[in-house]
């Protein structure tokens, strides 16, 4: 039987790449327009940020972070380039200034949202890039500058471009790490002989030499390497460069390096070839990137090549095309050693180190052993593990023990840095004077890192065994050794301190807490432990603290308490512990810190604090009561003991029953009087009352203070009116003085002030009783002035206060008079109130005091005295001669007062002795009072009195009341007050008329003033008495009086005379002179007076005004002319000109202007001679007004004028003289009006060729209208001449027209559009056609004859097509070509525009004209629309069956493979698609893998259905095995075994395989199974069929399973002993070797328990060191459930702790 099976095809497939492409990004599939993924519009500066400048449909600056690409940051930001910083979120933006050449660079801080810096560079800056994150490198067209980022810096420039530089494109600047070299490269167009392979140039320029060297090249970057022997790195240049050299190509890799270290080792120069394939002869390198990691060099070619070399020989790794599409872009991903590259298509694409692949692709497939180890070791890559091992051994062999020792120390992942690697250097004897391998190998080991633990560990042990601790210390210092808690163990032998700092480092944590516990460090070891998440027992720790530092224990335990997490051990435990060494006080801090939250679970220990210095230190709970921080204990508990302790003011505060606090407070001796007032401020109202009367009960006089105080203290609580009624029970004024003084202040009710006032009235407090009635507003006065009455004081001064402020004057009088106190009543009088004299002298003259009493009063006041009210107290009382003496006496001093002069005149008129004299010379006393008491006396002396002060009214009203007209018209005229002339003269006065006869015949004629006279005379006018008026101006003016000739009063005789009576003015006009004629005049003129008016004018001589009032008033053109006849002037003749346009004689107005000689109206005479037509008349006119002024306007007319009447001869003429005419407005006018002859004489002269043209095609004279348009050059010109000349047919002059305007995009559809409407298709396509070759042709033109070829010529619209692909707008012509059907194109035009779903279904709907197989090949793998590989499925399967596995094999990647054999199926093709569903069986698909194992059943292929089963499992297996067991193959019955022994149905296939005498297959089955009964029975059926040799087999096979004595049974019964034999042999020496190995475990483990046992004795004896701790220095209370008494002391534990290990820590054992 044979048990061999076919090679697998992955056996034989190709190994996998080094170098993996991922794209990371298709930038379209976050918003970028296709557009814009271009050199110009894309940056990529670093792996962090991809930038992209979008134009439309708006500015803005696409920012794309690598860590999150699907979320883009877009800003609307107008800009030519945008630049993100390698590093940050920096944005550098550059901008064209407007209308120069110069550039405006900005940097923004996009996270900050601010500006960092600007600059306005003096020229174009051509190119720029971040060569570092501080450094932006400019490149102009000259120079090279650098501006940095930091401070206030501008750009530097660096060097200048050498001249092979010269108009190339730059497409990159770099700087080396040390920036003291930097590389510019450009490209330019190729030779003349290939120009499409394109030139690269380079310009090295060092910094330290200032010098520049020009290279060829396309692509440089800069590189470090670390040459052997040289500590310091080289710096590298790697250039790339393709160029052609008499005709052949050549392309190289160059490696250089640049400032070689003299004295050292150097980089000797390599160069390699680039071979590029033959479809890529005219690609070339554009980026360059170096992998620092792995050394190796990126160079990438437009085209999309990738060539990798290494850095160190310059040996080509790897080549293949990793982009379809040309790559613009690319940039370094240092950090995977990669690099970023981005194609036009808008994918990035990411390449990095295939890391477990690249090693082993450089030894088998290059062969290259050597780089593939120096691969392995510079990038720590696999794959070179067996080669480096092998290369070590050899070397070991060799005694080559320090390159050993190298390739040991760089071997990649530290393959070698074994403890073997140690042992081999170990064993090797040390030669005498020589260095021992072993320490050349830790040496090599130090120079190149860090050592692993293990090596850390043997090199301290040997240090340690010299006594050599400083090279520890150093080397720890440096971060040489691994640290580990064994090496810490190790130097702990030799230093503490040192050994604390490697146990830390190797995170030993048990080690760290022991070391610290044993230098008494105890705070650290909290510290530590938080840090590194380790629980120390801390009541261990607590306990050891306390036996030597008290303090530092409460110091440990607070930071216990703070810990995260809570305080790992219970404060009451804490509290315990201290409280057991009586160390109270260190109890207490503990608590007061630790209870500071004041919590309610706190409660137990708040009363437990308080309770312990309540015993033994009350002051300290005083205190801690006094701060108020607990609030939780147990208060009737604390009050208890506070009243045992004397502690009365706490207690009160704590006790909650009113008995209690009775019976405390009224230990008011022991108590701070300003706390119990306070503590009356925490009772209720009622308690707090009932507690007052208790203390005054007690003790009245001492408690009274304190009840006062509290009272005032809570008043608004108490309430006043409860507390007023607690002293007025115990009669107590004097409390109830001492408490309302506190209050009155703040008090407005009237009652409390009364009670204030009663009650220092009743304490004798007098001097307080005058002070609040002179000083309280709130008292009730009435009220207060009764009590004050009938209290009788001896000092009347509060009744006083009281009668004074609220007007109780007369009382106070008649009560000091009748209690004969009149010393109180000349006191008040003199000092209080001397206002106030008048009301008491007016009570005591009704009281019949003694005058002389009074009299002296008086004087006594004098001129403090109010003289008005004391008058009218006098008058009332008729007692006013009373006062003769003291006003005389007033006079006498030089009194001025009104009030005195009044009261002396009213005696004196009374007394009737001379008032006259008095009324005219006293110039003190008041006119209106004086006089209306004379007005019932004697009107006359009021009339004197009321003239001396002008009281107008009241003079009116007194004479008018006692017919006194003469003396009222005398004192009006005098007055010449227009106010007073108004309101004698209303109609409404009823004494009007008298006083005016008054007036005219008595008052005027007496006067001599012209001012009086005028002023009546503006008064007759203000009262509109125009009749009264005249009549007096008359009798004025013309009765020969001194104002006869008054020039304003002739003014005002004749204007009244207008108003009031028009028939007289005529007269006035002819008997006066002296008066205003212009005025007069146009007053005349608005009274409609025409005839007077002009009669005026005329007599002054005003011809202008006159002729006006003829034309605009009597309306008389003729008297107007008549007029101006004889007057001959200028400006009368214009007035008439006026007159004569406005009446339409626009020639008579013409002649009249003539004769002005007025030019100034010539805007009127212009419009109405057009309107009149009357343009010779015109003409003349305008001759006269050029004379006078320069005007556009008249020149213009005038040649308007000249073409109206025909006169072309005169326009030429005119023209060519000087003249100021709006030429061109002439002409349009001219043109507008059809008047195109004289047109084309002025656009012709002005050179207005635009307009000459379309006047021209106006006059058909069409070669003419092209020529003038054609110096126009004008698209509005040119359109409307060829628009003209398609019309006319004139088509080759229209074809000359149509190529200036198609030039321009947005004409060119309005000229296709005309020319089709007009049917002209022929003509318009030949235009196009014409059109193409153009040098502005544009896309519009190439599209436009797209559409035109798809209407009118589909036979050439392929080739159109074809030729011009890239100048047409395509989705135009797509459009075209769908409504003309033209398919073929269609689909041709969908590849083109990437619209691939389209041309997918374009050409499966139309596929007689749009099928090519090819072509959809190429399409259908670039859809979007995952139903279209379906629907082009069914296509193919439908229309080309024979084609379709090529297709699916292009869709492998991209259908779903079980739903293509579910379509197959169904149409009954499935064998159809076999090399499919082979080529796609490896992803193990069910609905493959059972379609081709059906086909493989249908074929008899068991080998291929065997391969299938193995590689692929996905299917129905047992369905499959039921199927094909009974096959007439056998083949396919084992095949159908192996699935049942795949399946785990062991039974099945042993029994198949048993049928079919596959013994082999049924015994691997068995063993397989792991099944003991399926072994055994397969025994059993052998020696049934008597198959000894299977049944020795099956005993071996099944080894593992078959127990002994059944095999030895069956043997033995069945006569197989000698079968049996060997199996019997190997299972007695397994068998003793695993005793022996048993045996030796047992021995080992009873060692460790005895171990194990000395151990836990050495642990009791330590924990026997710490005896019972003392006894609690208090008793705690009873806990609940445990009665009155004491509970058994806790465990050793602690208080109420589990047993705790010694030190908190596990066994010290090890340590």
């Amino acid at each position: 039987m044979s048990t061999s099976m076919s090679p697998t095809r992955d056996s034989v497939s190709a190994p996998k790449p080094p170098i993996t492409m991922k794209e990371t990004l298709t930038l379209p599939s976050i918003g970028i327009n296709q557009q814009f993924i271009t050199f110009t519009h894309v940056t990529m500066e670093s792996d962090k940020y991809i930038c992209v400048r979008e134009t439309a449909p708006q500015n803005s600056v696409v920012i794309i972070d690598m860590n999150m690409p699907m979320q883009p940051l877009r800003r609307p930001i107008t800009a030519d380039s945008a630049l993100m910083n390698p590093n940050s979120r920096i944005l550098a933006l550059k901008a064209q200034v407007a209308g120069t050449t110069q550039d405006h660079l900005q940097i923004f801080n996009i996270e900050l949202k601010a500006k960092i810096k600007s600059h306005q560079m003096p020229e174009q800056v051509v190119f720029w890039k971040w060569i570092t994150p501080k450094l932006l490198g400019l490149v102009t067209q000259s120079s090279v500058y650098h501006w940095s980022i930091e401070g206030d810096s501008e750009p530097v420039k660096m060097f200048d471009r050498t001249a092979n530089l010269a108009n190339n494109q730059i497409i990159n600047y770099r700087c080396d790490p040390t920036e003291k070299w930097l590389v510019l490269i450009g490209i330019a167009p190729g030779s003349p002989e290939r120009p499409q392979l394109v030139k690269g140039n380079m310009q090295l320029f060092s910094m330290d030499q200032q010098r520049s060297q020009a290279l060829e090249a396309h692509a440089a970057s800069f590189a470090t390497f670390k040459v052997a022997g040289n500590e310091n790195p080289s710096i590298l240049i790697c250039f790339a460069s393709k160029t052609l050299n008499a005709g052949q190509i050549t392309s190289k890799l160059h490696i250089i390096e640049l400032g070689a270290q003299p004295g050292k080792p150097s980089f000797t120069k390599k160069q390699a070839d680039l071979f590029f394939p033959p479809d890529f002869a005219d690609d070339f390198p554009v980026s360059m990137q170096v992998s620092q990691k792995y050394g190796l060099i990126y160079v990438i070619t437009k085209l999309g090549l990738l060539f990798v070399y290494d850095l160190e020989t310059a040996t080509a790794v790897y080549r293949n095309r990793i982009s379809p599409d040309p790559i613009f872009l690319t940039s370094e991903a240092a950090s995977v050693g990669g690099f970023y590259a981005v194609n036009r298509r808008g994918q990035v694409l990411l390449a990095t180190v295939n890391e477990d692949t690249i090693v082993k692709f450089v030894s088998d497939q290059l062969k290259n052993l050597e780089l593939a180890v120096n691969l392995a070791k510079r990038g720590n890559l696999p794959g070179a593990d067996e080669l480096i091992i092998q290369r070590f051994q050899e070397l070991f062999a060799q005694t080559k023990y320090k390159e050993a020792a190298e390739l040991a120390a760089e071997s990649p992942n530290g393959i070698l840095r074994t403890p073997d690697t140690v042992a081999k250097f170990q064993s090797v004897p040390v030669q005498a004077g020589q260095t021992p391998p072993l320490l050349q190998y830790f040496g090599t080991l130090l120079t190149r890192g860090k050592l692993n633990a293990f090596e850390s560990l043997e090199l301290s042990r040997l240090v340690v065994n010299q006594n050599k601790k400083n090279l520890l210390e150093n080397w720890l210092a440096e971060d040489k050794l691994e640290c580990s808690e064994e090496l810490g163990d190790l130097v702990k032998t030799v230093d503490n301190d040192l050994a604390l700092k490697i146990y830390i480092k190797a995170r030993a944590t048990p080690k760290v807490v022991a070391a610290f516990a044993e230098r008494r460090e105890f705070d650290k070891i909290l510290i530590y432990s938080k840090q590194v998440g380790y629980t120390p027992d801390y009541l261990f720790l607590l306990q050891t603290i306390l036996r030597s530092d008290p303090q530092g224990a409460v110091n440990f335990a607070l930071m216990m308490s703070q810990m995260e997490g809570g305080c790992p051990v219970d404060y009451n435990t804490i509290t315990d512990l201290f409280l057991q060494r009586n160390l109270i006080r260190e109890a207490t801090a503990f608590l007061l810190d630790v209870l500071k939250p004041n919590l309610p679970e706190h409660g137990f220990l708040q009363t437990k604090v308080l309770e312990i210095n309540l015993v033994t230190f009350p002051n300290v709970a005083d205190a801690i009561l006094a701060n108020g921080m607990f609030s939780h204990y147990d208060r009737p508990r604390i009050a208890q003991l506070c009243e045992k302790g004397g502690l009365y003011l706490r207690a009160l505060q704590h006790y909650t029953e009113l008995s209690d606090i009775k019976r405390v407070i009224v230990n008011t001796h022991a108590i701070e009087p300003q706390s119990l007032v306070e503590f009356f401020g925490t009772l209720s109202k009622e308690w707090a009352l009932e507690c007052m009367k208790d203390l005054l009960l007690v003790n009245l006089r001492g408690n009274l203070q304190i009840i006062v105080q509290a009272a005032k203290e809570y008043s608004e609580q108490l309430g006043v009116d409860a507390c007023i009624k607690l002293f007025e029970q115990f009669k107590s004024y004097e409390g109830l003085y001492f408490f309302l003084g506190s209050s009155l202040s703040s008090s407005e009710d009237p009652d409390i002030h009364f009670k204030y006032i009663e009650a220092a009235a009743k304490t004798g407090q007098i001097k307080e009783v005058e002070r609040v009635t002179r000083e309280s507003n709130f008292y009730d006065p009435e009220k207060t002035k009764n009590f004050l009455m009938e209290a009788k004081l001896p000092d009347a001064r509060p009744l006083i206060n009281v009668c004074d402020r609220f007007g109780f004057v007369p009382d106070l009088t008649h009560y000091l008079y009748t209690s004969n106190m009149l010393r109180y009543i000349e006191g008040y009088v003199q000092k209080v109130n001397p206002g106030n004299a008048p009301l008491v002298v007016g009570q005591l003259l009704d009281d019949e005091c003694p005058e002389d009493f009074i009299k002296g009063l008086i004087l006594s006041v004098r001129s403090l005295l109010p003289v008005e009210p004391l008058v009218e107290e006098c008058e009332k009382r008729n007692r006013l001669r009373l006062l003769t003496q003291f006003l005389e006496h007033l006079v006498s001093e030089g009194s001025q007062d009104v009030h005195v002069h009044n009261a002396l005149g009213k005696i004196i008129i009374d007394s009737n002795n001379n008032p006259e004299h008095f009324l005219t010379t006293n110039p003190y006393y008041d006119s209106r009072v004086v006089g209306k008491y004379c007005e019932k006396r004697d009107p006359t002396l009021a009339v004197v009195a009321y003239r001396r002060g002008q009281c107008d009214e009241e003079l009116i009203n007194v004479t008018n009341k006692n017919s006194l007209f003469k003396l009222q018209a005398r004192y009006v005229v005098e007055r010449m007050d227009s106010d007073l002339w108004d309101k004698v003269l209303i109609p409404e006065n009823e004494y009007r008329r008298q006083l005016i006869d008054q007036v005219v015949s008595t008052a005027l004629p007496e006067s001599k003033s012209p001012e009086q006279v005028s002023a009546a005379v503006k008064a007759f006018m203000t009262a509109d008495l125009p009749h009264e008026l005249i009549e007096l101006l008359e009798k004025i003016v013309l009765q020969n009086s001194a104002f006869s000739g008054n020039f304003n009063l002739q003014n005002l005789l004749i204007l009244t005379a207008i108003k009031a009576d028009p028939s007289r003015v005529m007269d006035y006009v002819n008997r006066l002179d002296n008066f205003d004629g212009p005025a007069v005049g146009e007053v005349a003129v608005e009274a409609q007076l025409y005839e007077e008016a002009f009669s005026i004018f005329k007599k002054f001589n005003l011809n202008v005004q006159a002729v006006s009032v003829l034309l605009d008033n009597i309306r008389s053109i003729e008297r107007a002319v008549e007029f101006a006849f004889r007057v001959e002037e200028d400006a009368v003749w214009s007035q008439v000109a006026k007159a004569q346009l406005r009446e339409g004689l626009v020639s008579d107005a013409i002649e009249s202007f003539i004769r002005a000689d007025d030019a100034t109206q010539f805007l009127d005479v212009i419009r109405a001679a057009e309107d009149a037509n009357v343009y010779h008349d015109l003409v003349k006119y305008l001759l006269m007004v050029r004379q006078k002024t320069k005007e556009p306007k008249v020149d213009s007319e005038l040649i308007y004028a000249y073409a109206k009447i025909d006169r072309l001869s005169d326009i030429e003429e005119f023209i060519l003289m000087p003249n100021v005419a709006n030429l061109q407005n002439v002409g349009d006018r001219l043109y507008d009006e059809a008047l195109y002859e004289a047109a084309k004489i002025i656009y012709a002269f002005i050179s207005n060729w635009a307009k000459l043209a379309v006047t021209l095609v106006k006059l058909k004279q069409f070669q003419g209208a092209v020529d003038a348009a054609r110096k126009a050059n004008s698209s509005k010109t040119w359109k409307e001449v060829c628009f003209a000349c398609v019309d006319a047919e004139e088509f080759r002059l229209a074809q000359i027209c149509g190529l200036n305007i198609i030039i321009q995009v947005d004409d060119l559809e309005e000229v296709s559009e005309y020319y089709q409407n007009r049917g002209c298709f022929n003509e318009l396509i030949s235009l196009m056609e014409s059109g193409l070759g153009l040098e502005r042709a544009h896309m519009g033109i190439f599209t436009e004859l797209g559409v035109l070829y798809a209407r009118y010529r589909p036979e050439k619209l392929m080739e159109h097509i074809k030729l011009f692909s890239t100048r047409l707008n395509i989705p135009k012509l797509i459009r075209a070509c769908d409504e003309q059907q033209h398919w073929q194109e269609l689909t041709y035009l969908y590849i083109q525009y990437d619209e691939f779903d389209n041309a997918a279904t374009t050409v499966m709907n139309h596929s007689p004209e749009a099928w090519d197989h090819m072509q959809f090949k190429d399409v259908i793998v670039k859809v979007a629309s995952v139903e279209l590989y379906y629907k082009a499925v069914h296509f193919y399967l439908q229309e080309h069956p024979d084609l379709i596995n090529d297709l699916l094999n292009v869709l492998a990647l991209r259908v779903d493979h079980a739903r293509v054999v579910d379509i197959m199926r169904k149409a009954g093709h499935l064998r159809l698609v076999k090399p499919y569903m082979v080529a796609v069986q490896s992803n193990n698909v069910s609905a493959v893998n059972e379609a081709l194992n059906e086909i493989y059943i249908e074929e008899e292929d068991y080998d291929r259905l065997r391969e299938s089963i193995d590689l692929h499992d996905n299917f129905d297996q047992i369905g499959l095995a039921q199927k094909i067991e009974k096959h007439e193959l056998l083949e396919m019955r084992r095949v159908a075994a192996y699935i049942y022994k795949k399946a785990g149905r062991w039974k099945q296939s042993i029994a198949l395989s048993k049928k079919d005498n596959l013994y082999k297959d049924a015994m691997e089955t068995c063993s397989q199974s792991g099944d003991r009964e399926l072994s055994e029975e397969l025994l059993v059926y052998f020696i049934e069929q008597g198959k000894k040799e299977c049944f020795a087999s099956c005993l071996f096979v099944c080894y593992d399973l078959i127990r002994p004595d059944v095999a030895l049974e069956l043997a033995w019964m069945n006569n197989m002993i000698d079968f049996s034999f060997p199996y019997l042999l190997q299972f007695i020496r397994e068998y003793t070797s695993k005793v022996d190995e048993l045996v030796k475990d047992k021995l080992e483990a009873q060692k460790e328990v005895k171990a194990k046992e000395t151990e836990e004795k050495d642990m009791v004896a330590q924990q026997n060191m710490y005896a019972q701790l003392l006894p609690l220095a208090l008793p705690a209370p009873p806990m609940p459930g445990m009665g009155g008494g004491f509970a058994p002391p806790p465990p050793m534990g602690g208080m109420g702790m589990p047993p705790m290990p010694p030190y908190g820590m596990p066994s010290m054992g090890s340590y």
